[in-house]
């Protein structure tokens, strides 16, 4: 089980209107694979370091759901945050977007950490869940929605979202 991954794309638009779309946590179901949604916790309605924000999360039968904390918001460079070890799930993880300016457009990079992980945490996701021993793959995808959602005003373009509906 590989515990980093990383993927990057090239999006047409400057780092602020990438930003706008990725440091709003709301709408990471929109362009994640797994993730199905977060909202805010605690009062937080922004990412600033020490907020928090829970996600829903499916793959394939599977439903659930963590608390996560933002680390770090660079605005508009960098949003980083981490799954905060709880109940059942002991193991933390670290994911990392980070947005550089390449003259009109900018180079996202997502990537992910795993901080910490019981072993037998680890063996089962090894054993049962495949697609989670190198998560490479998913983060392209990820990427590839991405920059499918942002268009030339840093929005959702309405068959995008349609499409993350009726799913």
């Amino acid at each position: 089980m590989r515990h980093t991954c990383e993927a990057e794309v090239l999006i047409e638009r400057p780092p602020e209107a990438v930003w706008a779309v990725v440091a709003d946590v709301t709408r990471v179901g929109e362009w994640s694979g797994e993730c199905r949604g977060c909202r805010w916790e605690e009062g937080a309605t922004e990412p600033v370091a020490g907020a928090r924000f829970r996600g829903r999360n499916r793959r394939g039968g599977l439903r659930w759901t963590r608390l996560n904390e933002v680390i770090v918001a660079d605005p508009p460079r960098e949003l980083v945050w981490r799954t905060v070890p709880s109940g059942p799930y002991p193991d933390s993880v670290e994911w990392r977007l980070t947005l550089h300016a390449e003259g009109a457009a900018t180079r996202v990079t997502e990537s992910y950490r795993i901080v910490r992980i019981p072993k037998v945490m680890e063996w089962v996701i090894s054993t049962f869940f495949p697609p989670h021993r190198d998560r490479t793959r998913d983060l392209q995808k990820d990427l590839g929605r991405l920059r499918a959602l942002v268009d030339e005003s840093g929005e959702a373009t309405p068959c995008h979202r349609e499409r993350r509906r009726t799913r």
